[in-house]
């Protein structure tokens, strides 16, 4: 006997004897209730069922479904340094619109969160739905935090290989978070020397600096041991702090930005850096100015976040200035 007629059988079962009209009428009303309620088990039973089936299918990894990017956690592990200008996600976002999402991502519940997912790779296809106000497509597993690391690597390494220096810091990130060194291993598809190589590098690079520069997928690893040995000097960091701050107005890509810094920092130093004499800062004290002479030129470079418009200002002033001068000086006029 189905569920349905058990429940059919037990509730809507009609008397035999017969009744008076208010007795029937009585009836009614309770048979009215009485199959409200076989309804609503019936329905309560139905989506029970529908659960377990869904949860049947979550644990064999069989689920492919649509879900909200605004339910998806990130992992807690980083693996990708962000990129201001990114051609390829903008043709992925153009591809998803025109053909729809042929990958799905693969995502687990968060185990903190009930109800709620984290994704184990892709993350840009992520970006895209939530950019295109669609939900995603996403394979679903129960995965543990080694296998979801494990998961996000290889999938990296599969699709785009992840460039050196984020190889770098995803060892570090992983070993950070307690990983042992067979799963980092595991993840990166590397062996137990190039895993030690990734995090004593990692752990010299500023995280910070790194972010300026970005993935520069062309630097290998001699060429980050040869930065990390130039920013092993206070007065070089604070150099590449400086000149990466100009490289990110100028837009340059990150393997444009990496160059031009590995060469700055390598050049011979022609002169000492500017003595406190060559500075200029204002009553405030904050530095606003430098002068710098050399092969007979002198040049003044402002600091324009610190004395905006003022370089501009002092040009409308030279006229006057070099008055000041010759009268000081006792030149006369210019000849």
């Amino acid at each position: 006997m189905s569920r349905k007629d058990s429940i059919d059988s037990l509730f809507l079962k009609k008397p035999v004897a017969p009744a008076s009209s208010a007795s029937k009428s009585g009836d009614r009303v309770r048979t009215g209730a009485i199959s409200a309620m076989g309804s609503s088990l019936h329905e309560m039973a139905e989506n029970a069922k529908q659960a377990t089936k869904l949860q049947q299918q979550l644990a064999e990894g069989e689920a492919v479904i649509s879900i909200e990017p605004a339910s998806i956690d990130t992992s807690k592990i980083v693996d990708r340094i962000p990129i201001e200008v990114d051609p390829a996600f903008d043709a992925l976002v153009e591809s998803i619109a025109e053909h729809g999402q042929q990958v799905p991502i693969l995502v687990r519940p968060n185990p903190q969160a009930t109800g709620r997912f984290q994704i184990a790779y892709g993350r840009r296809r992520l970006k895209a739905a939530e950019k295109l106000g669609r939900p995603v497509r996403a394979i679903v597993r129960n995965l543990s935090d080694s296998q979801l690391y494990v998961a996000q690597g290889r999938e990296n390494l599969d699709r785009k290989d992840l460039s050196f220096i984020e190889k770098a810091f995803f060892a570090k990130n992983l070993e950070d978070d307690g990983c042992d060194r067979p799963t980092i291993i595991a993840a990166l598809v590397s062996d137990k020397a190039d895993v030690s190589r990734y995090v004593a590098i990692a752990r010299q690079v500023p995280q910070d600096l790194v972010r300026l520069i970005g993935p520069a997928p062309k630097a290998g690893r001699a060429r980050w041991m040869t930065l990390v040995e130039h920013l092993a000097s206070p007065a070089k960091l604070d150099t590449a702090h400086e000149l990466l701050a100009g490289f990110a107005e100028e837009r340059l890509e990150s393997d444009a930005r990496f160059d031009a810094l590995l060469r700055a920092l390598s050049e011979p130093r022609k002169k000492e850096r500017a003595k406190s004499s060559d500075l200029w800062k204002t009553p405030h004290g904050k530095r606003a100015a430098r002068v710098e002479a050399r092969e007979g030129k002198t040049t003044i470079i402002f600091e324009e976040k610190v004395v905006p418009a003022f370089g501009q200002f002092v040009s409308t002033k030279l006229d006057q200035l070099y008055r000041e001068f010759q009268e000081l000086n006792g030149n006369g006029e210019e000849r």
